[in-house]
């Protein structure tokens, strides 16, 4: 009899260990950037277009392309560099979120060009610095961080050939990348890919270009060619979707 009750309790153990490890909670994906990552909500879009205004940021798609149950906290604020975004708290309430096994998205870059001391960095000296923080904050935290470089703006030159507008900000964070030995998804190099494939009339498509008369507030229609829409956003999230899986990124037993 005692002996009975000593093979099921270790078969009571057994399964417990195998649940153990076999079970593991599934981790959330922040993201931290700028207004070509954040969401919109209807608020905004009803402020600043009406009902109907199609600007989206890229990880406001990503739902599209993650399995189900798998939570997105996508933190970017409109507006923000990598200097601001911290300044202003944005950063402590996502680090308050962050659990072991999380994953951190991280993109800033635009902001960062504005001339304003709120918001301006230096490429090679406090931008990448606070790329670096960023990075080895989150490690800290226990979870896992990917850079990605900004996206393109829509800007061709006179022959049809698409300008950078970003420079050493997209050098600094892929030397980040390369010197913390994290992923990095060069969204910037995809982007231009898909834009210049696009072409110069096709593009438009892509970002947020309205015409006039579609809403009242923009009478004569709007030309944004920073912003997306929400056919570019989704083209966007697949390129980075696509990206990770490639490069076989951990996150990938996440995605779709």
């Amino acid at each position: 009899m005692r002996k009975t009750g000593i093979k099921y309790s270790f078969i009571i153990v057994l399964i417990a260990l195998f649940a153990f490890k076999w079970y593991k909670e599934t981790p959330v994906i922040h993201s931290i950037g700028d207004s070509t990552m954040c969401n919109f909500e209807e608020s905004y879009l009803n402020k600043f277009g009406g009902e109907g205004y199609p600007i989206r940021g890229w990880m406001q798609m990503m739902p599209e392309f993650v399995k189900p149950g798998v939570k997105i906290n996508n933190a970017a604020r409109s507006g923000r560099s990598s200097k601001s975004f911290r300044d202003e708290g944005f950063w402590d309430k996502v680090k308050a979120q962050i659990k072991p096994g999380d994953y951190v998205f991280i993109m800033f870059g635009g902001n960062d060009q504005k001339p304003d001391t709120l918001r301006h960095t230096d490429p090679w000296t406090t931008y990448k610095q606070n790329l670096i923080n960023y990075v080895n904050e989150s490690k800290k935290l226990g979870a896992n961080p990917i850079l990605f470089t900004s996206i393109v703006r829509r800007k061709f030159d006179k022959n049809g050939k698409l300008v950078d507008t970003y420079g050493d900000y997209i050098l600094a964070v892929r030397d980040v990348a390369k010197e913390l030995n994290v992923p990095l998804v060069d969204l910037n190099k995809l982007s231009a890919e898909l834009v210049q494939n696009y072409g110069i009339e096709k593009s438009k498509e892509l970002f947020l270009h309205i015409e006039p008369g579609r809403f009242s507030k923009f009478p004569e229609g709007k030309k944004d060619d920073s912003h997306l829409c929400v056919e570019g956003a989704r083209k966007i999230a697949e390129l980075a979707a696509k990206s990770m899986k490639e490069q076989k990124l951990a996150v990938t037993e996440y995605l779709k």
